[in-house]
C-alpha cells in the first residue's frame, strides 16, 4: 500500500472536500446494527467522525501516521496505523468504509478481511469522488492540467478512480445507490490548495523541481471571482456482506 499523504497531511486536512450528508443518510439507512465500524484508510479521520455520531465504538485505520495526527480526538473512534487488515475479532463489525482510498489498497487483501471482521449481513461501503467541475472555460483549463501536464505523473492506481471503481471485483451483494454529487463555493485560494493535495502534483514537483498548480492558478486568474460553485461527481459502491 502507497502512503502518498504523510508529506502534506495537514494540507490534505484543510483542503479536501468532505462527503455530503445525503450519502450518510442512505448508507446508514442499511445498516442493522449500529455498535461496531471500520473506516479503512481513514486519512485524517473525515469519514471515521460521522460514523461516531452513530456508531458505539469506530476503528479508523491508515499507514500514515502523519495523517492520524491530524484527525480530530473523538472518545469513540480509536485511531491506529494499519492498511488492509486487522486485529479485531471475526464477524465483529457492523460497517467497513473506505473513502477515497480503496485504490491504494492489496484489494483482495482487505476483501478477505472484510469478509473475516464483517457480522452476517454487515454493509461495505466504498466511494469516491472524480474531477471538479465549475464551468465550461475553467474546466477545459483543469481538464488540461489533469490529463496533460500531472497526468504522466499519477500513479497507475489513479485509472481506478478514473473508471468510478467499476473495475474493481467486487465479491458482495451490491445495492443499487443514488447518483450523487456534492459543491462548495470556493475561492481561488481555496482551489489552490487543494489541487497542491494531489498526489500526481508531488509527483511532479519531485521529478522537475517546480510546481505546476501556480501556472495554472495564474491562467485561472482572469475567469474566477471571488467565489465560485465547484462540484465534485461522486460513485459509490455498496454491498451487503453475506
Amino acid at each position: 500500500m502507497k502512503d502518498r499523504f504523510s508529506h502534506h497531511a495537514q494540507q490534505y486536512a484543510q483542503f479536501r472536500p468532505v462527503y455530503p450528508d445525503a450519502f450518510y443518510a442512505f448508507l446508514f439507512s442499511h445498516v442493522t446494527n449500529f455498535d461496531t465500524a471500520w473506516d479503512a484508510g481513514t486519512g485524517n479521520g473525515q469519514a471515521a467522525r460521522v460514523l461516531a455520531t452513530r456508531f458505539k465504538k469506530v476503528l479508523a485505520t491508515d499507514i500514515s501516521a502523519k495523517q492520524l495526527e491530524n484527525a480530530t480526538p473523538t472518545e469513540n473512534i480509536v485511531y491506529a496505523v494499519g492498511a488492509e487488515t486487522t486485529s479485531m475479532s471475526d464477524h465483529s463489525v457492523d460497517l467497513i468504509t473506505v473513502a477515497q482510498a480503496i485504490h491504494w489498497f492489496n484489494i483482495p487483501v482487505f476483501f478477505n478481511e472484510v469478509k473475516r471482521v464483517a457480522k452476517p449481513d454487515a454493509i461495505i461501503a466504498v466511494w469516491g469522488y472524480g474531477l471538479l467541475q465549475i464551468n465550461p472555460s475553467i474546466d477545459q483549463k483543469i481538464d488540461h492540467f489533469y490529463k496533460n501536464v500531472v497526468g504522466p505523473y499519477w500513479d497507475p492506481e489513479r485509472t481506478l478512480i478514473d473508471n468510478h471503481y467499476r473495475t474493481i471485483p467486487f465479491p458482495f451483494q451490491e445495492l443499487e445507490s443514488p447518483p450523487l454529487s456534492f459543491s462548495f463555493q470556493w475561492s481561488l485560494q481555496q482551489l489552490e490548495g487543494y489541487l497542491n493535495t494531489w498526489s500526481a502534483v508531488h509527483n511532479y514537483i519531485a521529478a522537475n523541481h517546480a510546481n505546476p498548480v501556480e501556472t495554472l492558478i495564474a491562467q485561472l486568474q482572469s475567469n474566477w471571482r471571488e467565489a465560485l460553485p465547484v462540484a465534485f461527481p461522486m460513485f459509490q459502491r455498496i454491498g451487503r456482506i453475506n
